[in-house]
């Protein structure tokens, strides 16, 4: 129980409040809207955090479920730092123009991700860039989808010198930046309740493999921006991060990761990379099948992503056999054959693609390993495709 204080300690109190207050008012910061014309002259609305000194600037990329927004209070923990921050909404987010990203259909939201977006990133860049203060030193952070515009971003701009990245992913390309001496260290952060995020942001460190590397993982915290709340701790670890790697303070806060590299999944997923990486994958499932059926890379979960990666590198065919081995053993996984449909219809099987989306909805209402959430979505997803052959709206 807390014990009441005597008339001296609470006067002694009430000084140090009033101090604590003029010191708080006098280190407040207040984010200053901007309007940035991107390379065609669409609008984009910024937010600049000014540290009131030189120091580094950091470009924060948001998340593809929130906006600038999200970063408020890590934006103005940074500039109370010393460091000048740029916040964004990408085109189709928050107060910037164009069409709302998320009513997009998938092929105008790939064409905005990947062309559109990198220069509307890069005309920000240089905004913070030109700021009276920042340095030549800068940093760049990102959330979910703002891990991968992080990542290229510093593809594109090598005197990025620190990444932070909280439960995304990067492409082919992105990866294979991380394996270089180029790429700056990584502060990773991810929940075990936010699906596989984990598991991606366990890649990401495996392909850099640089020793300064920092690894937060919760137990429980949700995605991105979101474990800012029940994790307040970890916006602090943030600029103790950025302290260290931008600005020389101390050493950075890393951790040893070499378990998660040499995880059986983990090398897998950095297999499938590789010159023929896919029929290596596919090898290394049919054999854990005959072998070890418990194996980990036979989980589930994990199968429907290595098939997903293998579709977003343009290979349907490897994204087929990878599924295939996730329906040849749980044949009853109502998400197994929604998947196998996805490949099936990206490989222009129709028919086949149009069998196992009907055999996913036969299979949806018996399928006891699903959520509420989950059931909606793979629902949605099969009748997508059914609607979509059948020349209905598209998926």
């Amino acid at each position: 129980m807390r014990m009441p204080l005597r008339p001296s300690a609470l006067a002694s109190a009430l000084l140090l409040l009033l101090a604590g207050a003029g010191t708080a008012a006098a280190d407040s910061v207040t984010g200053t809207p901007a309007v940035l014309a991107a390379p065609d002259g669409a609008k984009l609305a910024a937010t600049y955090y000014s540290a009131g000194r030189p120091g580094p600037g950091i470009l924060l990329c948001h998340q593809c479920n929130m906006d600038r927004k999200s970063w408020n209070g890590l934006a103005e923990k940074l500039a109370r730092a010393g460091f000048h921050v740029l916040t964004i909404d990408y085109r189709g987010f928050g107060e910037s123009a164009g069409a709302r990203h998320n009513d997009l259909p998938n092929d105008q939201r790939a064409k905005l991700v990947q062309q559109v977006w990198p220069g509307d990133l890069d005309v920000a860049y240089k905004y913070l860039a030109a700021q009276p203060g920042v340095t030549g030193v800068t940093g760049a952070g990102g959330a979910s989808c703002g891990v991968n515009n992080s990542i290229q971003l510093s593809r594109r701009h090598p005197e990025i010198k620190s990444l932070v990245l909280l439960s995304g992913n990067t492409d082919k390309a992105g990866r294979d930046h991380l394996k270089t001496k180029s790429s700056p260290p990584l502060l990773l952060a991810a929940a075990d309740d936010d699906g596989n995020a984990v598991q991606l942001m366990e890649v990401l460190d495996a392909a850099s493999n640089n020793p300064t590397n920092r690894f937060v993982e919760y137990k429980t915290g949700g995605h991105g921006a979101a474990m800012f709340v029940p994790h307040p701790e970890l916006p602090d670890q943030i600029v103790a991060w950025y302290d260290a790697t931008l600005l020389g303070k101390g050493a950075p806060a890393s951790t040893d990761n070499r378990a998660r590299r040499r995880s059986p999944q983990v090398r897998l997923l950095l297999t499938a990379d590789e010159d023929g990486g896919n029929a290596k994958v596919i090898d290394a499932l049919t054999d854990a099948r005959q072998k070890d059926p418990k194996s980990p890379i036979l989980e589930r979960r994990f199968v429907n992503f290595l098939g997903y990666q293998a579709l977003g590198n343009g290979d349907a065919k490897s994204a087929i056999a990878i599924m295939k081995v996730n329906v040849d053993a749980n044949p009853r996984s109502s998400n197994a054959w929604d998947s196998l449909g996805d490949a099936y219809l990206a490989d222009g099987q129709k028919d086949k693609a149009r069998e196992a989306a009907e055999k996913s909805l036969g299979l949806l209402d018996s399928d006891s390993t699903l959520t509420a959430q989950t059931r909606d979505a793979i629902r949605k997803s099969a009748q997508g495709k059914l609607d979509q052959l059948r020349g209905g709206a598209p998926k």
